[in-house]
């Protein structure tokens, strides 16, 4: 798997060994230690995942984050050496996908991008799958096409990253029944759901923040309080 990778971190000798890593892996790397020529980057190159730290000498990842989904939508993953879980929401909740707690080990990292890239690079295909005759929902206003990936509510148009989109296709297509936070977690990562993981609830509110629906009364990604979620018929 090849790609284009943009790494920023001041601490210059974890930056040159992530640069060394994915470079190894057949990745080309566009490596920074300061946000400037972060933005500067993201604004001149064709990138297909950013990793991005939090803490920055002139500006923080969140907002190189939200520089970079003013216009794309390939997968960011915020590293930080906090582990707090207001950091780890607030990535989340501006659009990254993925975080990872300092000290790691760059073998996680590079596994990480892998996941990421197949699930951008799935997303991307037009292709239906096989066996699946469903490729659109249409739910009261709100209709998602999976050929053409675009999502449209009351005649407007949303912008979803990847992981968003995965999340209100797979809900519209359990309409009628609560789906837990495992559940929808494990079928849209691919990965195996931990105790204490926030990171569905993040995405969550980040749809219904583009959906313009108030978190108390949704009208379509409902909460079921102790069991999930659920679109209601």
């Amino acid at each position: 798997m090849s790609g284009t990778i943009l790494v920023v971190d001041d601490e210059k000798e974890l930056a040159d060994v992530l640069e060394l890593y994915l470079t190894n892996d057949g990745y080309t790397v566009h490596k920074f230690y300061n946000g400037a020529q972060a933005l500067s980057c993201i604004e001149h190159t064709d990138l297909d995942l950013a990793i991005l730290d939090v803490m920055l000498p002139d500006t923080d990842g969140f907002q190189i984050c939200k520089k970079i989904r003013e216009k794309h939508y390939y997968p960011v993953i915020m590293l930080t050496a906090k582990d707090a879980d207001a950091d780890k929401i607030l990535g989340l909740t501006i659009g990254a996908d993925d975080y990872i707690t300092k000290p790691f080990n760059p073998l996680e990292v590079l596994a990480r991008v892998k996941t990421q890239l197949r699930r951008c690079r799935h997303y991307n295909q037009s292709a239906p799958k096989r066996g699946d005759a469903v490729q659109e929902y249409d739910i009261r206003g709100l209709v998602i096409n999976r050929d053409n990936h675009r999502c449209v509510l009351f005649g407007e148009e949303l912008s979803l990253t990847p992981i968003e989109f995965s999340i209100l296709w797979y809900l519209c297509g359990c309409q009628g029944r609560v789906v837990s936070s495992e559940e929808l977690f494990e079928a849209v990562w691919g990965e195996k759901f931990l105790t204490n993981n926030n990171t569905v609830m993040a995405h969550i509110g980040r749809l219904r923040e583009k959906m313009h629906e108030p978190a108390r009364n949704p009208k379509f990604i409902k909460t079921v309080w102790g069991v999930g979620y659920t679109i209601e018929r």
